[in-house]
């Protein structure tokens, strides 16, 4: 059963021109639409299906700093400013609250390693430190465990994937913006080699940029219009539970289990370490490029022989651009999530802390997460077509650091000063190639 989220008023219709045309309705569309909304420039979003529909209302919720690739550790601190004036942006609560984050450590090997990422990630003036066995039991009272140790950092957060997005496009909306759901990115158009519309289900838009942020659909839109972009998905499935007092305040990831207070009193709780990875045939066709990501991380994952295979082989990997395209035969990814996996993640749970014992799950769900090679997105411009963006691969990062991508995209398309260093997001470290004409065939 997918997350409940709130609802807002949308546009019927995409207006026939903006400056900035978003593809995707997810926490990196709509963190850059509010802020290109926010510098007055022109700009619409269409979603094929609902804001927040997928990945975006999936999350564990999340924002924070520590274990982050360094080169995401300077947007993690931007997006972590952001999310303290996002009440104030929006004009309503996300949820959004600095209650710290804990990562627990079983062994000194891990712990070794989180003090080595700490010794990179001082450059930045991170918070986080590492605590002690002793320390750990003063943060973290009411475990039955004596832990290692653990990486804690007391000024991250977490916030509220399920009103987040939809508030910020509202407030996009108040400023000028334009929101069109159920509506489908087919493609784009190109005069002169420079991108110039974007042809939707309801219409083309003209504009001269256009960012596509559509989660685990952006490969296959990519593809469709001659773009390489090396992008696989993994399926996560999370709970949350009826409200419950006494457990902690703070976002926390074991071994085998992570969770996190809830602004309606229940927790999210999710099984770390334990995705699944379905073989589809992308996995086959971008075997070489993440085989060494497949051995670096095997432990994280559970393979599936073909548990999507059929069903992603059956979607069309190209077509003209007057007609329906697989983002309109497919509305919303609503995967069912592991009953298994959610059930081992609550029996860890409660045999870590068993102050959890009472916990009614209450609902729970799956997500498919889009990743690059590297773990880490691409928030960049594809150099060989003009005028076109693309962020996304943020490999299950994307919600805490989404605030900071927006910004950062924000300037990209506008040619403002980056706030942070963006050559660790460029497409072109995947040794994307050029668009290949006619792939797709306009109207």
């Amino acid at each position: 059963m997918a997350p409940e989220l709130i609802v807002v008023e949308t546009d019927a219709n995409p207006p026939p021109r903006a400056d900035v045309v978003i593809i995707g309705g997810g926490i990196a569309g709509v963190s850059t639409l509010l802020a290109l909304a926010e510098k007055g420039v022109s700009v619409a979003l269409v979603e094929k299906g609902r804001l927040a529909g997928e990945q975006s209302s999936r999350n564990w919720g999340f924002c924070r700093t520590q274990g982050r690739d360094q080169n995401e550790v300077p947007l993690a601190l931007e997006s972590l400013r952001l999310w303290d004036r996002m009440a104030q942006r929006v004009g309503a609560d996300v949820g959004f609250t600095r209650a710290g984050a804990c990562y627990l450590c079983q062994t000194p090997a891990e712990v070794a390693a989180y003090e080595a990422w700490l010794e990179n990630a001082r450059q930045w003036q991170v918070q986080s430190r590492i605590l002690g066995p002793d320390e750990v039991d003063a943060v973290l009272p009411g475990s039955s465990r004596r832990w290692a140790g653990a990486l804690y950092t007391p000024n991250d957060g977490r916030a509220e994937p399920q009103l987040a997005v939809p508030l910020m496009a509202q407030a996009a909306r108040r400023l000028g913006a334009s929101v069109v759901t159920n509506c489908a990115a087919r493609g784009f158009e190109t005069t002169a080699g420079r991108l110039s519309g974007v042809v939707t289900e309801h219409g083309t838009i003209a504009c001269d940029a256009a960012v596509l942020a559509g989660g685990a659909w952006s490969r296959l839109f990519c593809g469709n219009m001659g773009v390489d972009f090396p992008q696989l998905k993994i399926l996560g499935s999370v709970m949350r539970t009826a409200p419950l007092n006494g457990p902690p305040e703070l976002a926390v990831a074991g071994p085998d289990f992570a969770f996190r207070k809830r602004r309606d009193g229940g927790y999210t709780v999710a099984r770390r370490n334990k995705y699944e990875a379905h073989i589809v045939p992308d996995s086959f066709r971008l075997l070489p490029r993440f085989l060494s990501a497949m051995i670096r991380t095997k432990q994280e994952y559970r393979i599936r022989p073909f548990g999507r295979f059929r069903e992603e082989l059956r979607i069309p990997r190209s077509w003209a651009l007057d007609q329906a395209s697989p983002f309109e035969a497919t509305r919303v990814l609503d995967p069912a999530p592991n009953p298994a996996i959610v059930e081992e993640s609550r029996r860890n749970l409660i045999r870590a802390f068993p102050a959890f014992a009472p916990v009614r799950v209450a609902q729970s769900w799956g997500g498919l997460i889009d990743t690059t090679p590297d773990a880490v997105p691409v928030i960049a411009p594809v150099q060989a077509v003009p005028g076109f963006f693309l962020m996304s691969g943020f490999s299950g990062h994307g919600f805490g650091i989404g605030p900071g991508a927006g910004r950062l995209m924000s300037e990209l398309v506008t040619g403002a000063t980056p706030v942070v260093d963006p050559a660790p997001f460029r497409f072109e470290r995947f040794g994307g190639r050029a668009a290949e004409p006619g792939l797709a065939k306009a109207a």
